[in-house]
């Protein structure tokens, strides 16, 4: 064979061995753009839900447990809030700026009165419950002087009478349903019912027991109450994670609660193992955790 032929042969057995175009060499741009693992989703409020539930996912291997329709925790659950990015408005229309203190305001009429303060808003709510529910006969709350006021003597058309320590029932108008009256039945409990009152109405609970409608509250002059209006379960691990919601003097729209201690900025919040619980505006005591009765 000549040695002509020996080379043609050679080049067509390793032609298809050979690419045409070979890939050049890695470098640190190439390396770069292959597909880096991605990690969960960072926390974010589904701004455009209108009540807390839906505006406030849970965290990542959270979930909320179911709750009866008829429950005052799926009541408070289902608040109606206001637009995302909305502001709180006190009794007079001026505005509390948000220096990491709430993060949705909760969309209910407060009145014109410096009324509607912590305490009061955490009666409203209870009140609330029970009135849309027509159960007027357990709306009742004690004034400061200890005095039981019943809604289901007040809807009768009996008004309360209160002459320095000595208060008493009258019968001064019409018996009504209204929601005019009721509100005007609240405005009486916010005058002379507060912290130092509710927090003798309210049983005490066990941290590890605390559920949706619990309060956490500091009777006094002044106090505070905060209430938790969301809960959810890691259903592995069994902890619990809680959202929180105020008002404040003077008084103010409802708010939910930013927590600032979390460096996560996540709105929940987990209870310390002992020592004390901070939010926003005011610390509290694991046993300042209580319960409507």
């Amino acid at each position: 064979m000549s040695s002509i032929l020996l080379r043609l042969l050679l080049v067509f057995y390793f032609l298809p061995a050979c690419d045409p175009s070979p890939a050049p060499p890695s470098t640190p741009d190439t390396i770069a753009s292959v597909p880096l693992p991605v990690g969960p989703a960072p926390y974010a409020l589904h701004e455009p839900g209108e009540t807390i539930e839906a505006r406030f996912p849970t965290p990542a291997g959270f979930e909320r447990p179911p709750m009866e329709s008829t429950s005052f925790g799926h009541f408070l659950r289902r608040l109606p809030l206001k637009p995302h990015g909305a502001v709180v408005k006190t009794y007079q229309g001026g505005t509390k700026p948000n220096f990491g203190i709430y993060e949705a305001v909760v969309d209910l009429e407060i009145g014109t009165r410096d009324l509607h303060q912590c305490a009061d808003a955490v009666m409203r709510l209870r009140a609330d419950y029970l009135w849309q529910a027509k159960r007027y006969d357990e709306i009742h709350f004690n004034f400061t002087n200890g005095f039981r006021v019943d809604y289901s003597k007040w809807r009768t058309g009996h008004r309360m009478v209160v002459k320095g320590n000595k208060t008493y029932w009258t019968l001064k108008a019409a018996p009504s349903d209204s929601y005019e009256s009721y509100w005007k039945y609240l405005e009486l409990i916010f005058a002379y019912a507060g912290t130092a009152s509710l927090t003798k109405e309210l049983v005490p609970v066990a941290p590890e027991d605390l559920a949706i409608g619990d309060v956490f509250i500091q009777g006094g002059s002044p106090g505070h109450a905060v209430i938790v209006v969301d809960l959810c379960e890691n259903p592995k691990t069994g902890a619990t994670q809680f959202l929180l919601a105020q008002s404040y003097m003077p008084a103010q729209d409802l708010q939910v609660l930013s927590n600032p201690n979390r460096s996560d900025g996540l709105p929940w919040y987990t209870l310390p193992k002992a020592g004390k619980l901070d939010t926003p505006e005011w610390t509290f005591e694991l046993g300042d955790l209580k319960r409507f009765p």
